[in-house]
């Protein structure tokens, strides 16, 4: 009965669910998400400059900036200025985050048709590799921000994972395409390239998925008067 009485508990009434829609699309970062989207079609466009076309090669460097320049700005989605009043509202961080994916998904989802539809089609390399890289590369920034909230108590800590993102970025440079990510698809390693960047996808959202909860053990956050936080009531948030 317990149990019961928990679940039920966790119910939120899509009242309150709806009002929650307006405060989370004015909070997402609008600015950085914006920026990037705009610099990541310019590149785009970019492509159809030359006189001739560049090769698929070429196009697939291009289209790997252009993922890893949204991916930078995916990093600021979980930025939250008001996180401390946010984490004591009914509605837990799961349904909270997923409401602001709900918003961004299928932006991002756009911007990355339009990117593919700017390259002209002797630079476009072959569409599902291409859109895996660039879905790896937005899990590995969600999953990035999504630790950052986790385990500190920073609200906006879009900057410090996209800093971490772009070193990553930097050393996947150099590390040799037999064992790496950055392969050609005339490599004879392409398909374990491809297989790499499927798990990398799979782990970032599998952790992203795991460390959205707020922490059991320290239930929602409360400052008492001697300045420390503990739990609030006692028990466990998701």
């Amino acid at each position: 009965m317990h149990g019961v009485a928990r679940a039920e508990s966790t119910v939120v009434p899509p009242g309150l669910l709806r009002s929650l829609v307006p405060p989370v699309w004015r909070g997402l970062p609008w600015r950085a998400l914006t920026t990037v989207g705009g610099l990541g079609l310019l590149l785009a466009g970019a492509t159809r400059l030359p006189e001739h076309a560049p090769d698929a090669e070429l196009g697939r460097l291009v289209l790997r900036l252009i993922a890893l320049t949204g991916a930078l700005g995916l990093a600021f989605v979980l930025d939250d200025p008001a996180r401390d009043t946010t984490a004591t509202t009914p509605v837990g961080r799961p349904r909270r985050t997923v409401l602001r994916l709900a918003f961004v998904a299928p932006l991002l989802a756009l911007w990355w048709a339009a990117v593919l539809l700017l390259t002209p089609a002797p630079a476009r390399p072959a569409l599902g590799p291409a859109t895996l890289e660039a879905a790896g590369m937005a899990g590995a920034a969600l999953a990035l921000a999504t630790i950052a909230v986790r385990f500190t108590r920073t609200a906006e800590v879009g900057r410090g994972a996209a800093i971490r993102l772009g070193a990553a970025a930097a050393v996947a440079v150099l590390v040799p395409n037999r064992w790496g990510l950055l392969g050609t698809s005339q490599d004879p390693y392409w398909a374990a390239t491809q297989v790499r960047w499927a798990l990398l996808l799979g782990v970032t959202v599998t952790l992203s998925v795991l460390w959205t909860p707020e922490p059991l053990r320290g239930g929602r956050p409360r400052r008492h008067g001697s300045g420390r936080l503990g739990p609030s009531g006692g028990g466990p948030s998701g």
